[in-house]
Parts: C-alpha cells; sequence; structure tokens
C-alpha cells in the first residue's frame, strides 16, 4: 500500500503508539500509603477510625485505588509504638496518622521528615511536638483535643449534677500527656476543686491492671463522685471504666461523648469521631503537596454536654432541671 492510504496507516499507529491508553504507556496514578498508628485498635471506639476513613472518602479518595491504609497497632501496650512507627518509617509511608501523645513523640523520633498528622491531648508546644500552634514547624501537625481548663469544668458540672458532693476522685494516668500538661491539668483540677469546695482524691492508674485497684482506693477513701481524665487508655477500656463506676455507685463525668454511649453518666467534650474525621482533612493537604509546618494546629471550638438519664436513674440520682438545660443531648432510652 503507497501513497495517501500508507501514510494515513503510519499516523493510525503512531497515534495509537503514543496514546495515553496504549499499553505500557499509561501513566499509573500514584497510590499513596498512610501509616495508621494504634495504641489499640480493637478497643477503640469503632467510629472513631471509620470516621477517618469516611474523611478520606468524602474527599474522594478510594482505598485500594487512591490510597492504601498500613495499620501497625501496639495491643495495648504503649512501650511498642517506637518500633511500630520505625516500621512505618521503613515502609516509606507518605503521612503517618498518630493517634494521641505517645503515637506522635514516638512517630516523631522516628522520622524528621514523613508528614505526622496527631490527634492529641494537651500542651502539644509545651511538649516539644511543634513550635507554635499557628505554624507548627517541622514535619508535625494536627488537632489539639483537651486543654488542661477542660477537668476544671468537668468537676464544676459533676458538682451541680450531684449537689452536696464533698470528695470526688479524679482518675489519672501518669505520663499519658507531656509533662507540662500534666501538671498544668493536675493543678487545674486543683484550684477547681478549692472554688467548689470539694475535696479532691487523685487516683492515678499507669495500665489496665491498674484500674481494679484505682477503684478499691476510691471507695476506701470515701469519694462521692468521680471525673475520668481520658486518655487514649482509658479510651480503650471505657466498658470497664463505667461498668465499674456503675458498680461502686459512683455518679462519674467523661472529658469524651463515647464513655455516655457505653452507659457513662456524663461527658463535657468534643466528639472524638468529629476529629478524626477532620484528621482526613489534614492528610488530604499533605497528599496534594502542603507542608506540616505550615498548617495549623486546629483547637476543638465547641464543647457538648451529654447527660445519661438511664443511667441517673439506677444510680438514684435526679439531675437537677438548671444542669439539664444545658445540655447538648439527653439520653433517655
Amino acid at each position: 500500500m503507497r501513497g495517501p492510504g500508507l501514510a494515513f496507516t503510519i499516523i493510525l499507529l503512531l497515534g495509537g503508539l503514543f496514546s495515553p491508553s496504549a499499553g505500557g504507556a499509561q501513566q499509573a496514578t500514584k497510590v499513596a500509603r498512610i501509616g495508621y498508628l494504634s495504641i489499640n485498635l480493637a478497643a477503640a471506639p469503632p467510629n472513631q477510625h471509620e470516621a477517618f476513613r469516611q474523611g478520606l472518602r468524602d474527599l474522594g479518595y478510594v482505598e485500594g485505588r487512591d490510597i492504601v491504609i498500613e495499620y501497625r497497632d501496639a495491643g495495648g501496650k504503649v512501650e511498642r509504638l517506637p518500633a511500630l512507627a520505625a516500621e512505618l518509617v521503613a515502609l516509606k509511608v507518605d503521612v503517618i496518622m498518630a493517634g494521641s501523645a505517645p503515637h506522635a513523640m514516638a512517630a516523631k523520633r522516628a522520622t524528621r521528615t514523613i508528614p505526622i498528622v496527631f490527634i492529641s491531648a494537651g500542651d502539644r508546644v509545651a511538649d516539644g511536638l511543634v513550635t507554635s500552634l499557628a505554624r507548627p514547624g517541622g514535619n508535625v501537625t494536627g488537632l489539639s483535643s483537651l486543654t488542661p481548663e477542660r477537668i476544671g469544668k468537668c468537676l464544676e458540672l459533676l458538682t451541680q449534677a450531684v449537689p452536696g458532693v464533698s470528695r470526688v476522685a479524679v482518675l489519672w494516668q501518669p505520663g499519658a500527656v507531656g509533662d507540662r500538661t500534666e501538671k498544668d491539668t493536675l493543678k487545674g483540677a486543683e484550684v477547681a476543686a478549692r472554688a467548689l469546695g470539694v475535696r479532691l482524691q487523685l487516683v492515678e492508674a499507669r495500665a489496665p491492671a491498674d484500674i481494679d485497684r484505682a477503684f478499691s482506693d476510691m471507695t476506701k477513701a470515701r469519694a462521692g463522685a468521680l471525673a475520668v481524665w481520658t486518655t487514649a487508655m482509658f479510651a480503650s477500656e471505657r466498658g470497664r471504666l463505667v461498668a465499674l463506676a456503675a458498680k461502686n455507685r459512683l455518679p462519674a463525668v467523661y472529658t469524651l461523648s463515647e464513655f455516655v454511649d457505653a452507659g457513662g453518666l456524663m461527658a463535657y467534650g468534643h466528639s472524638q469521631a468529629d476529629l478524626n474525621r477532620r484528621a482526613a482533612t489534614y492528610v488530604d493537604k499533605i497528599l496534594k503537596g502542603a507542608k506540616p509546618a505550615d498548617l495549623p494546629v486546629e483547637q476543638p471550638t465547641k464543647f457538648d454536654l451529654v447527660i445519661n438519664l438511664k443511667t441517673a436513674k439506677v444510680l438514684g440520682l435526679t439531675i437537677p432541671p438548671s444542669v439539664l438545660a444545658r445540655a447538648d443531648h439527653v439520653v433517655e432510652k
């Protein structure tokens, strides 16, 4: 075949060779790898992890097509976090999602280059995770979920819900947040207790094995109510904590609404699921080229008071109308 016919055939062949759909010539879309570092994925409220995945889906990501999530779970053992963070670094993930302060610190020690997104309680500037909230610097940013002042607000609401209580136990986990945050929070609790005219009993639980002993200490000291300073470990043990509070007939306030979902009396705080969903926006921005150093750390602007009237009834407690009127959500059944 010669002439125009041959030329046309050659053009078609060359066009097919260099077209985007030609086999071997198409450039595959890069699949991003997200490292997900967890202290205890199985025990965490399922809506938290799912909220993160839903947040990614809402932004157009499809697992297996656009992203792959590499999970590393410490099984409740904080001491395993550094090794698991190192595994994610060795995999050369594009970004690491780190739940709380221990997760983020372990990840930061493992890498100074891979971006890290945290959802963490406390003063992350004082603890050295970021340089400032407005400009984090380095490779770490995220959402700060708990301020030292909130434990004081929880104590205030608890004493209003349980009129006449004179001794309140505060369950806390030493070392779960940075030293500065821990010191400020404990000081804030003591100042609030004095202002409210109640005696404070600080009760430690460093690990799940300490929880039964902690409740025994509360009852021996005749605590009349309980405030739980929520950490990742306590969140994982929320069902057990709520059951022990009920068994010992201790009206309790928590800083996460998930405890009320598990049967707790009341909670004052943010939605952890919402923070996980918002964390997906950080991951999205980083995958699109943003630097963690330039992404300001977000803090919750809205805190909800949730009250479980069913639990109050079991405890023989009548929540004053003035407290109920302030509730954003009331569980009645």
